[in-house]
């Protein structure tokens, strides 16, 4: 298991090292950002970005949530075999 979880926190460290410099736009904020001008354009990338944010801390913090909660079922189910 630990195994898994380090090969999962490489893979997770590796794509936000090769994603640092991208932006995600669909092609009507593309259009937009290309109308603009460039401090305008970073403004509404950084705005994009920013948004994005949300979201996975809502499914990080369940996820975690989630994990603690199943971890004290497996300790518990521990205790009660010994």
């Amino acid at each position: 298991m630990k195994k898994f979880l380090w090969g999962m926190l490489m893979l997770v460290i590796g794509l936000l090292l090769i994603g640092i410099d991208s932006y995600a736009q669909c092609s009507i904020c593309t259009k937009t950002a290309s109308d603009l001008n460039p401090d305008a354009a970073r403004s509404l990338n950084a705005g994009i970005l920013y948004l994005m944010i949300t979201p996975l801390a809502l499914v990080g913090f369940i996820g975690w949530r989630w994990w603690v909660s199943n971890k004290q079922g497996e300790d518990e189910g521990d205790a009660n075999h010994e």
